[in-house]
């Protein structure tokens, strides 16, 4: 037996490489030997076979993995065993297995793979549940996961286990919680039945994990933090986007929400851009038609924090936009708007060289002299329509622009006289 250890050890290593593979699942009867060891009832030989299975499903050639599916019933019937050891193993090669859409639909769904994958999430070892937010992940990116695979998972009422993961253990480290975060935000953007999951109250639960978050970030944390918080926050906001309530089931966690956003903006700026233009486009989200958010974030001390984006330039336009859903509401919010931060602050897009950044500055202004005609005064008195001049070339931003300069005139006259190189040639 110490041989045949031996042997398997110096595949295993060796199947690390492409062309080893390739020699073996060629080499006639390679892989029924090896799956016959696989299936011994002498632990340590199995292991090593179990290894070397793990190895080859690292391999995308579908000739490697068709290799494989002699394999696949055995992997699952071992997730049910007493080794939790191999049982992690196991799932990490199927996961890998789950990539390919030959191996989803012929043998692991019809094999049972959703009821095995739902008992090993009971399991009390860490690393076991882990490999089986993996496994799960896997399936759920497949080509086959909405129609086949989703419908199942919500079917076996698997998606309220999946929200206790995330939220659970986070002190015994993370690895759980990552996993099935990103289950959950594949489900969700699958878009098979959210309302399922608004139902089972998905988003308060998140929301609280959020703000549990970022009490705890620190500089030294943040790292760690960061793989979880970015899959919450995208589930967040998917959620949000279909919530016919906008979030208001949220209504008292508003606050703790938003602040909670801004803390993550802070501490992953500026090295994790992306993860500050996710939290944007949840407060977009957020913002879009709820007046009573739109309040809370004008009142807190929270808005410095979100003009400092505007210098940012990938940052500006989720920036706009957000400030575009809290003008909309109307004149209470665009005139403290304007007292807050003032037309240069709010404006300063339209000083901006991207063409989509001052083409949501113009919705901007367009929105606050609506719903505020007082601010025509200081537009003009500010160089608003200079500044408009610059883009009145520019024959996407062209209408829009006579249009906002039509308006302020009109708005600031008898009181200011709007000046003639500006405005003479259309007025």
């Amino acid at each position: 037996m110490e041989e045949r250890i031996k042997s398997l050890r110096r595949l295993r290593w060796g199947l690390q490489h492409k062309e080893t593979r390739q020699k073996f699942i060629r080499l006639e009867g390679g892989m029924r030997t090896l799956v016959g060891l696989f299936t011994s009832n002498l632990a340590d030989l199995q292991m090593e076979a179990a290894w070397c299975l793990h190895e080859l499903s690292h391999s995308q050639d579908p000739e490697i993995v068709e290799a494989c599916l002699p394999a696949t019933s055995y992997l699952l019937t071992y997730l049910s065993g007493h080794s939790p050891v191999l049982s992690e193993l196991c799932l990490y090669t199927l996961g890998n297995l789950a990539v390919e859409t030959k191996v989803v639909k012929k043998h692991l769904l019809p094999q049972g793979i959703i009821p095995v994958l739902a008992s090993c999430m009971q399991s009390p070892h860490l690393a076991v549940q882990e490999g089986t937010g993996y496994a799960l992940s896997q399936l759920l990116q497949s080509k086959e996961a909405a129609e086949e695979i989703i419908p199942l998972v919500l079917d076996s009422g698997l998606s309220q286990h999946i929200l206790r993961l995330v939220c659970s253990n986070l002190e015994q480290g993370m690895g759980v919680a990552v996993e099935f975060a990103w289950c959950l935000h594949y489900i969700i953007c699958s878009q098979v039945n959210n309302l399922l999951l608004i139902s089972q109250r998905t988003l308060p639960t998140l929301v609280q994990l959020l703000v549990a978050l970022a009490s705890t970030m620190t500089p030294s944390s943040a790292e760690d933090l960061e793989l979880l918080v970015c899959p919450v926050v995208r589930c967040v906001s998917n959620l949000l986007a279909e919530d016919e309530s906008r979030g208001g089931e949220l209504q008292a966690q508003a606050e703790g929400l938003l602040r909670a956003v801004f803390v993550f903006i802070r501490t992953f700026l500026p090295e994790h851009l992306f993860l500050v233009l996710e939290c944007l486009w949840l407060l977009n989200n957020l913002t879009a038609d709820n007046p009573t958010v739109c309040s809370a974030l004008l009142s807190l001390d929270l808005f410095p924090s979100l003009l400092q984006l505007l210098h940012s330039q990938k940052a500006s336009v989720p920036v706009l936009t957000v400030l575009c859903n809290v003008a909309a509401k109307g004149p209470a919010h665009c005139q403290a708007l304007h007292q807050k931060a003032g037309l240069p602050s709010l404006l300063g897009g339209l000083a901006l060289s991207d063409d989509q950044a001052v083409d949501q500055a113009l919705e901007l202004a367009h929105l606050i002299l609506l719903h505020w005609p007082e601010a025509a005064l200081d537009f003009v008195d500010q160089s608003g329509l200079q500044t408009l001049e610059r883009h009145r070339d520019n024959l996407q931003l062209q209408e829009k622009v006579e249009a906002l300069i039509t308006m302020a005139c009109q708005l600031a006259a008898p009181s200011k006289h709007c000046p003639l190189e500006v405005s003479a040639e259309n007025l």
